[in-house]
C-alpha cells in the first residue's frame, strides 16, 4: 500500500468519526437552538452513537461481500448527507434523524481499516493499520478542538456543514483514488451475518474484545468526564479552552502510530502489556487535576499513547487471525469498543456528581487494571489454549 492510500484512508476515518463526536463541545448551543431540554441534550450525541452501534452490526459485514472501494465511497456520501441534514435542521427531530444517519454510516471507518488490512502485505499490515487508525483518534480528539473553535465564530451548525463538505469531497476522491477490491462478492449477506455471530464464540476474538471493552471504558472515563472538573473550581475554563486538551491527547495517540511496526516485528504482545501498564500509571497523574494542569496534560498524553498502541495491536491480531473476514472481525471488535466507551461515559458523569474527580480517576484506573488482567489471561492462553476458553465461560 502506498503512502497516499494510507493517508487517504486515515482522512476517511478522521472525518467520518469526527461527525459522531462533533456535538460534544457544543451540546448546550445545539440544545438551545433546537429547543431540546438541557437534561436531554446528551441524546444529541447518543443519537449518532446509537446509529454507529447499529452500523457496526448491519453495515460493516458488507465489506466481506462487496467492493470495499465503492462501499467506502457510498458510505461517505451518506455520512455527508446526514451531517448536512443536521447542519440545516430547523427542528430537533430532523437533527436527530441526521445524526442517526451520519452515525450509522460512520462505520465506514471500520470498512477502511479492514480494507487497509486486506490490501497490505503481511509484513506491512501493522504499519498500515497504525497510520490508518491514527486518523480515527485524530477525528475523535480533533473534533473537540475544531468544533469548539468554529462554534464560537459561526455557530454550531458551521462545524457540521464543514464536515459534510469534507465527507462529500472524500467520497469522490475515494472512488477515484483507491484501488479496486478484487476480493469482492465472496459471500451472501445472511451468511456473513452468521459468520459475524460465530466470531463471538472464538477465544482469540473474545480475548481481544474483552481487552478493548475495558481499554475504552478507561478512555471514555477520561474524555467524557474531563470537561466537568475543568469547567468548575478552581480552573473555570471555557469550552474552547477545554477543547484544547484534545491536542495533548492527539499528540499521545499519534506518537503510538509506530506501534503497528512493532507488531509487524513480532513485538505486539509485549508492547500491549507495557502500554496497559502505562495506561494504569497515567491515572495517577490524571487524578491530580484538582491542583496541577501540567500533570493532567502529561497523563492525557500517556493515556492516549497507551490506548492507541493497544488498539492497533488488537486489530493486527484479529485481521491476521481472520484474513478472510477482516470487515466482520473489525466490526465485531468495535462493538466491545462502543459498549466500553458507553460504560465509561455514563459511570463517570454519575460518579462525578456524587463523589468528585478523584473517584472518577480511581474508576478509570480500575478499568485499566481490568484491561491489563484480560491481557495477562490472553498471554497465558498462548501457552495454554484452554485458559482463555475457561475464562470467557465464567
Amino acid at each position: 500500500m502506498g503512502r497516499g492510500t494510507r493517508l487517504l484512508l486515515a482522512a476517511v476515518c478522521g472525518v467520518a468519526v469526527a461527525g459522531v463526536y462533533a456535538g460534544q463541545p457544543v451540546l448546550v448551543q445545539m440544545g438551545q437552538d433546537l429547543g431540546v431540554a438541557r437534561d436531554s441534550a446528551g441524546w444529541l450525541v447518543a443519537a449518532a452513537q446509537l446509529g454507529y452501534l447499529a452500523g457496526l452490526v448491519l453495515l460493516v459485514p458488507l465489506g466481506d461481500m462487496l467492493d470495499r472501494r465503492r462501499l467506502i465511497a457510498a458510505h461517505l456520501g451518506l455520512v455527508a448527507a446526514g451531517l448536512a441534514v443536521t447542519a440545516t435542521a430547523p427542528a430537533a427531530w430532523l437533527a436527530f434523524a441526521g445524526l442517526v444517519l451520519a452515525g450509522a454510516f460512520a462505520v465506514v471507518v471500520q470498512t477502511a481499516v479492514a480494507f487497509a488490512a486486506a490490501i497490505s502485505p503481511p509484513g506491512e499490515r501493522g504499519r498500515n493499520l497504525g497510520v490508518v487508525t491514527s486518523g480515527v483518534v485524530a477525528g475523535i480528539l480533533g473534533a473537540r478542538v475544531v468544533t469548539g473553535s468554529l462554534a464560537e465564530l459561526w455557530g454550531w451548525r458551521s462545524s457540521y456543514l464543514a464536515l459534510a463538505v469534507l465527507a462529500a469531497a472524500l467520497c469522490v476522491f475515494s472512488l477515484v483514488a483507491l484501488p479496486a477490491d478484487v476480493r469482492a462478492g465472496a459471500e451472501p449477506y445472511r451468511r456473513v451475518l452468521r459468520s459475524l455471530g460465530g466470531l463471538f464464540t472464538r477465544p482469540v476474538f473474545l480475548g481481544r474484545g474483552l481487552i478493548a471493552f475495558f481499554l475504552f471504558a478507561s478512555f471514555g472515563t477520561l474524555w467524557s468526564g474531563l470537561a466537568l472538573p475543568l469547567a468548575g473550581e478552581p480552573w473555570r475554563l471555557s469550552e474552547a479552552q477545554i477543547g484544547l486538551f484534545g491536542i495533548a491527547g492527539l499528540a499521545g495517540a499519534l506518537g503510538a502510530a509506530r506501534s503497528g511496526r512493532w507488531a509487524d516485528a513480532g513485538h505486539g504482545a509485549r508492547v500491549s502489556g507495557v502500554a496497559l501498564a502505562l495506561l494504569l500509571g497515567s491515572w495517577v497523574a490524571i487524578g491530580q487535576l484538582g491542583w496541577s494542569l501540567v500533570l493532567l496534560i502529561a497523563g492525557v498524553v500517556v493515556l492516549d499513547f497507551a490506548v492507541q498502541a493497544v488498539h492497533v495491536g488488537n486489530q493486527h491480531v484479529l485481521t491476521s487471525a481472520f484474513p478472510d473476514r477482516t470487515s466482520s472481525a473489525i466490526g465485531g471488535y468495535m462493538v466491545f469498543y462502543s459498549l466500553g466507551s458507553a460504560l465509561g461515559a455514563t459511570a463517570t458523569t454519575a460518579l462525578f456528581d456524587a463523589a468528585g474527580w478523584t473517584t472518577c480517576a480511581l474508576l478509570g484506573a480500575a478499568f485499566a487494571l481490568a484491561a491489563l488482567g484480560a491481557w495477562a489471561i490472553n498471554e497465558r492462553a498462548r501457552v495454554r489454549p484452554d485458559v482463555l476458553v475457561r475464562a470467557t465461560r465464567r
